[in-house]
């Protein structure tokens, strides 16, 4: 039902609604919805065994994902999580490796198909590491990062300095190198987990599942906030494909007052038709200065942030009369010069002209502002996105 209202406010041009739609809902809401979480990182990391402890499964157990030295896996693996309800755990392969190098790893995974990320590393933060929290943070999703093998590095640890071992300055100090590699990516307050899959109830891994467990509702919210530009997209494409039928008969009207035997009366028309419908576009679609003022407010940002994102000529008719200059004046010249000689001729040249010209203007008037109230839509949902962070 609010997926339904959240649609009919962008195809009324009710931007501001469409927002304060989601914005009003109770994070209880999203509890239905589903949450599709990513396991990324360098080949042998522990992203399998990691899956495994997070449904509380062993390796050769029934259902369990399969693990091992090496790193076999060709496509991405889904599995459900018993206890999350509607959450998938994904078992991507490892970056970096033969069949997925680092350069290619990110687009032929497809990874802006997932809404939630856990990158795990076994080792230091690395630069597979970097470039993976930067194309999380570049698609505008969330992550933790998870250091695994907990248990592997307090074992060396232990052996190689028996008299000062500390278990849990190693492990804070595991924390604090992962902390500052992930902030150095330009991310604020980072999730790390120093975790050990083979002891679930030790070290960070308590607080892991405990962490995504209440931050759940809040998870599904940011993933249903990442859907909606593509929703918005089709139901803002369907109103350019209806309104475009009435171009037709816009451009016809033009076209009989331009008949009328006055020199000049052409061009004005078509740039008064023009500007016209230039408003009214912008006003049906939610993108006029009033309508943009409201929604910046709405979502707590500048109205320069929503204009800037908008490429199309704007409501001034100063704009418009250039573009119709631009585009046109040669036309007209031609028109103009055709009523001095032959005047019936001119005429219906003065008509055709506007005719034509009045239609294809139209026609790159409304699928430009069509254009730009998508991004302006999505700039909004991401600052919501970011508001709630």
């Amino acid at each position: 039902m609010a997926l339904d209202e959240f649609k009919a406010a962008v195809y009324e041009g009710r931007l501001t609604d469409a927002i304060s739609n989601v914005q009003q809902r109770p994070l209880e809401s999203f509890n239905s919805h589903t949450l599709s979480i990513a396991i990324t990182g360098e080949s042998g990391s522990g992203k399998s065994s990691l899956i495994n402890a997070m449904r509380g499964l062993c390796a050769g157990d029934e259902g369990a994902a399969e693990t091992g030295m090496l790193d076999t896996m060709r496509e991405p693996m889904v599995y459900p999580d018993p206890i999350l309800p509607g959450v998938t755990l994904w078992d991507l392969p490892g970056v970096g490796t033969f069949y997925f190098p680092l350069d290619t790893y990110c687009e032929r995974l497809n990874l802006s198909q997932y809404e939630f990320f856990i990158i795990v590393g076994s080792q230091r933060f690395r630069s597979d590491h970097a470039r993976l929290v930067r194309e999380i943070q570049r698609m505008g999703k969330r992550f933790y990062f998870v250091r695994s093998k907990a248990d592997v590095d307090l074992d060396a640890s232990r052996r190689q300095r028996s008299s000062s071992y500390n278990q849990e300055r190693i492990l804070q100090q595991i924390r604090e190198d992962c902390r500052r590699g992930v902030a150095a990516e330009g991310v604020g307050h980072p999730q790390v987990f120093v975790v050990s899959s083979r002891e679930p109830n030790c070290y960070d891994f308590p607080l892991l599942r405990q962490t995504l467990q209440t931050e759940l509702p809040s998870l599904k919210r940011h993933a249903f906030l990442l859907s909606l530009p593509a929703v918005a997209s089709r139901i803002v494409n369907q109103k350019k494909a209806d309104l475009k039928g009435e171009i037709w008969k816009t451009a016809l009207f033009l076209c009989l007052l331009a008949a009328i035997p006055v020199p000049g009366i052409a061009f004005l028309c078509t740039f008064f038709g023009f500007r016209k419908h230039l408003f009214q576009h912008y006003s049906s679609f939610g993108v006029d200065d009033r309508s943009l003022s409201a929604l910046a407010h709405q979502v707590g940002e500048p109205v320069r942030e929503l204009t800037a994102v908008m490429t199309s000529l704007g409501t001034t008719p100063m704009m418009a009369l250039k573009l119709l200059l631009d585009s046109v004046g040669a036309a007209m010249m031609v028109a103009e010069y055709s009523w001095k000689r032959l005047p019936v001729f001119g005429a219906m040249v003065s008509g055709g002209v506007a005719l034509v010209t009045t239609y294809f203007m139209l026609r790159k008037c409304l699928a430009s502002v069509a254009d730009d109230t998508q991004r302006v839509l999505s700039k909004a949902l991401e600052a919501e996105r970011e508001n709630t962070v």
